[in-house]
């Protein structure tokens, strides 16, 4: 037992235990390199070296003055590598981006890109590092014979109708930002922002939310989407806030209205 001791307190020993954790934490990072690297060819596998040579172009001219040359960041805007060609085509699809104004949050406005601008803009963001990629079109597919609209109407009040409302019809948030309203917004843009999580929102990866579900989501947006406000005004989708508000001063009014005839005709 004496003579184990002494081995393990052997000088050697403390210097074989260091050179273990180097290798083992080395190889670690060497597959975690190998993975992400993979990941980001396949990421960017759908995408041309034109597409990308003419991204580059655009971002240059029209995004490297807040985000700096190669996407690295400034102190006007954050990094844009590893944000994958999903955060892109959000932003820059809804006109988010390029922002007019600094402010607490990009307003969505007609976008200054055409679609193949967009495009562009988004392969060179996805060479840079790996990131969501653009969703395919089978979980954009609202009419797919596997939707559960029950199952999408329950996902959704569950995760997004605390901030976008019940309806869909948005929310105020702290230090001016907002949940913006969800009607009229496209499929892609839609399952984009969940899996970017754009500016407050949270992001609902594929571990979060299924891709499959993601799509149920979409389709109870456009069903409740097409049901338009079958009761009538909407009073903007508030519910029994609002509509006993109105309630309450429509009958003040009314009774005051009452009172004053009242009074007219006894004198």
């Amino acid at each position: 037992m004496k003579a184990l001791s002494q081995k393990r307190r052997h000088p050697i020993a403390g210097l074989a235990l260091l050179l273990l954790g180097l290798l083992i934490t080395g190889g670690l990072y060497s597959v975690a390199s190998t993975m992400n690297q993979a990941q980001a060819s396949n990421t960017g596998s759908s995408y041309s070296a034109e597409d990308i040579t003419e991204g580059e172009k655009l971002f240059n001219a029209n995004c490297a003055t807040c985000h700096g040359v190669e996407a690295v960041g400034t102190e006007d805007g954050p990094t844009l590598i590893g944000v994958g060609a999903a955060s892109v085509n959000f932003q820059v699809g809804t006109g988010r981006m390029p922002m007019q104004m600094q402010g607490p949050q990009a307003q969505a406005k007609p976008n200054q890109f055409s679609d193949e601008q967009t495009a562009q803009l988004a392969a060179y963001v996805a060479s840079l590092g790996a990131g969501p990629a653009i969703p395919e079109e089978q979980y954009l597919d609202t009419d797919h014979e596997d939707v559960d609209l029950g199952n999408g109407g329950t996902l959704f009040r569950v995760n997004c109708a605390m901030c976008h409302n019940a309806a869909a019809a948005g929310g105020a948030l702290t230090r001016g930002k907002y949940a913006p309203p969800l009607a009229g917004v496209s499929e892609q843009h839609i399952y984009e922002a969940m899996i970017t999580g754009p500016q407050n929102m949270p992001v609902f990866s594929d571990a979060n939310i299924k891709p499959e579900d993601k799509r149920d989501i979409i389709a109870f947006l456009k069903h409740i989407e097409g049901q338009g406000s079958p009761g009538g005004a909407s009073l903007g989708s508030l519910g029994p806030v609002s509509e006993g508000l109105l309630v309450w001063t429509g009958g003040l009014a009314v009774l005051i209205g009452f009172m004053v005839w009242l009074t007219s005709r006894s004198s």
